[in-house]
């Protein structure tokens, strides 16, 4: 190779950053402006503005159940036209330019379709094109499977494609930008008085971001934390420093609470009356699986000696098929029933403090319990405490913890 690691950076645009003509242009300035100082620069962009549900739309236009294959082969075109419109830009500039698809560049993944995971990267077309002193424009979101057929990595999955080629290529930091400048302590929106935090563990991320916070999709901080990838998320629209997101070890913590996050479109299953023995939560969640729902909080709560029920949540796009899944263990287990719960929101505190800090749960549930929002479902872990509660309490909650645990004061 004819150049060192220090001197490759690889950069993500989101979809608002290219929604139209005019900020294709801006972005293309913007990486023209990089190139002045990083010599070789990859740049993964997303699909514009709305196109990927305009996408989507389309196809259930014409199907009420499109061909998984047909689907991603539908979906994928928005960021060929991206990357494509990108080249042009800074090819208009005087820069060189080439765009790849997610194949042409060696992104390869399983054969699932919709949320393929990436099994491996071939980078020696992107090596050769930045030998050849070329901007090299990736389209993110997809790749291909042993079928030489085009797969799509789930919604959000441009984080995700940029990562991971940060990681192949031996960048040291992937540079996120998007409509928002960094990464705040709660949804600004909902809670004007949130802060941009300057600097986040992947681990904090990861939390927020599986809980929630959609400035990252939580597969390329889980990517980013396994390959050391210093993430820094910024904004297109400014020069401003946003957050960087990096190992804890290299951090000082000095709170208990970083953020807060909500999520509004959460619902609850429970199965009744499940006889207790070996086996059964073992082959409910494990169908769940086969039928690509996630699973998040579960609790088994005992009924009598002989009998439990499960409860579990997910998200309102899965609810459908976890249902009828459910629906068909219960009838083979025995169970007497299942109920389902679609107006649930949950709310979650992250921290990496909370380790070391007892109580953070207590104030949790003191400080909901004073505003009269009743707790269905709580789950823990080291660093996050999460409560299933009533979707309508959802934004009061997000609103007085963050004031409960000052973090408009980070």
């Amino acid at each position: 190779m004819s150049f060192q690691q220090a001197t490759l950076v690889v950069q993500k645009f989101g979809g608002t950053s290219l929604a139209n003509p005019d900020r294709i242009r801006a972005v293309a300035q913007r990486v023209a402006k990089s190139k002045l100082s990083v010599p070789n620069i990859v740049v993964v962009v997303s699909a514009m503005g709305d196109t990927t549900d305009d996408l989507i739309r389309l196809a259930h236009q014409v199907s009420d159940q499109p061909p998984p294959r047909e689907y991603d082969a539908l979906i994928s075109t928005g960021e060929n036209v991206s990357a494509a419109l990108l080249a042009m830009a800074l090819h208009a500039q005087g820069i060189p330019a080439i765009s790849l698809t997610g194949p042409q560049a060696g992104i390869m993944t399983e054969s699932h379709y919709s949320k393929a995971r990436i099994t491996k990267v071939d980078p020696s077309r992107i090596w050769k094109e930045l030998d050849q002193g070329r901007v090299v424009v990736v389209t993110g979101f997809q790749g291909i499977n042993e079928w030489q057929d085009v797969t799509t990595i789930g919604r959000g999955g441009s984080d995700t494609s940029a990562v991971v080629l940060a990681a192949t290529l031996g960048a040291r930091e992937c540079e996120i930008y998007t409509d928002v400048d960094g990464v705040y302590t709660t949804d600004p929106r909902i809670v004007p008085e949130a802060v941009k935090l300057p600097r986040i563990s992947y681990d904090e991320m990861l939390e927020l971001a599986s809980l929630g916070a959609k400035v990252l999709h939580p597969r390329s901080v889980e990517c980013a934390k396994e390959n050391r990838v210093q993430l820094h998320v910024r904004s297109s629209f400014s020069e401003e420093m946003g957050t960087i997101v990096k190992e804890i070890a290299d951090m000082e913590v000095n709170r208990p609470v970083t953020g807060a996050t909500l999520m509004e479109s959460e619902a609850i299953i429970t199965i009744q009356n499940v006889q207790d023995r070996p086996g059964v939560a073992g082959h409910l969640f494990g169908q769940l699986a086969d039928a690509n729902v996630n699973v998040d909080m579960i609790i088994q709560s005992s009924e009598t000696s002989e009998e439990n029920d499960i409860t579990f949540t997910v998200n309102d796009a899965d609810l459908k098929t976890a249902t009828l899944v459910t629906q068909a263990v219960a009838r083979d287990i025995g169970a007497s029933g299942v109920k389902t719960d679609d107006a649930v929101a949950k709310i979650s505190i992250v921290g990496v403090g909370m380790i070391s800090k007892p109580g953070i749960a207590a104030k949790m549930f003191k400080v909901l319990a004073d505003h009269q929002i009743n707790i269905k479902l709580i789950a823990t872990s080291e660093i996050k405490i999460s409560c299933a509660i009533g979707r309508n309490d959802g934004r009061k909650a997000l609103r007085v913890l963050h004031h409960a645990f000052e973090l408009d004061r980070l």
